[in-house]
């Protein structure tokens, strides 16, 4: 079985530069940064600093034709996906293994349209939001991968031991669940419930959890993702709302859900992976989203 060695990542904003610093700290030659030729002129003028240090990488552009990775991370925001996916073809080889860190619960299939599954992996980061500010991210070393395959039928099973020895021999944190793709909706739940009322209230991790009106709210929103995670297949969601309410204790207190972060800077959010796919899953299955529906228009409002 060929081990990884060469890893491509796009996308290094909060959570992508956790991962690229960590890499590019074991093995700077076999790690590529993929960017345009806007970004990579803006980052060669305003490096990336990741908690004080002033990240040095190698980076590379879409045309380049002399790379082929063995892992692909993509950590781009959901307005990114569509060009990630053709900016990657050039280092794609037929067993690339291909993992997503966006949130949501659509990127990999969407992924799968053009690279199939053979190769591609449900994952997502956990653990505390880091921080970004201009270029400068701040992160305390709290977070981890998760990741898994959704059907044993479609995706290789040994590319889960080729990223376990990877991510061992790097040093990542990462956990990889009995059940993936219930896992992966757990984290949709949170992050649908928690992201979206913290853009609007402007409210942190910490002023949320000690709010008893935001909490009856927030349960209510996850209520709606819960039914939806049941119609699309997810098995045992009876606890679900439980399991990530314990989640979200965790949180640090001072910390600032990204989307809170996106509206702060003025940034595009991520309001079509969050409440735009419950809208569109909710007529799918006939299942009522008022929450999300309101949701969506409030930030729409606020980002417009």
């Amino acid at each position: 079985m060929k081990k990884i060695e060469k890893v491509l990542i796009c996308g290094i904003g909060a959570v992508g530069s956790i991962y690229a610093n960590h890499i590019n700290n074991y093995d700077k030659k076999n790690l590529q940064i993929l960017v345009d030729k806007k970004r990579l002129e803006n980052y060669i003028k305003n490096p990336k600093i990741f908690n004080g240090k002033t990240l040095d990488f190698n980076y590379i552009l879409p045309e380049n034709n002399d790379f082929k990775a063995d892992l692909i991370i993509i950590a781009t925001k959901f307005d990114g996906l569509q060009d990630a996916i053709k900016n990657i073809e050039n280092f794609v080889k037929d067993d690339t293994i291909i993992m997503s860190l966006l949130n949501g619960v659509t990127s990999e299939e969407i992924l799968a349209q053009k690279y199939g599954w053979k190769h591609i992996l449900l994952s997502y980061f956990i653990g505390h939001s880091a921080m970004r500010e201009d270029n400068k991210i701040t992160y305390d070393g709290i977070g981890k991968i998760v990741f898994g395959i959704k059907d044993k039928n479609l995706t290789d099973i040994n590319d889960l031991k080729k990223v376990k020895e990877f991510f061992d021999k790097v040093g990542i944190d990462y956990d990889t669940p009995d059940d993936m793709y219930r896992s992966y909706w757990l984290k949709y739940m949170l992050n649908v419930s928690s992201n979206q009322p913290s853009a609007i209230l402007k409210m942190t991790f910490g002023q949320m959890q000690k709010n008893e009106k935001f909490i009856e709210f927030f349960k209510k929103i996850m209520k709606e993702v819960q039914l939806i995670a049941k119609a699309e297949g997810v098995q045992n969601t009876e606890t679900m709302i439980e399991e990530a309410i314990i989640a979200f204790n965790k949180m640090m207190p001072e910390g600032k859900t990204s989307m809170l972060q996106d509206i702060e800077a003025g940034r595009t959010t991520e309001v079509e992976m969050f409440a735009g796919t419950m809208i569109e899953l909710g007529n799918k299955h006939h299942i009522p989203t008022p929450y999300n529906t309101v949701l969506k228009d409030l930030i729409e409002i606020i980002q417009n």
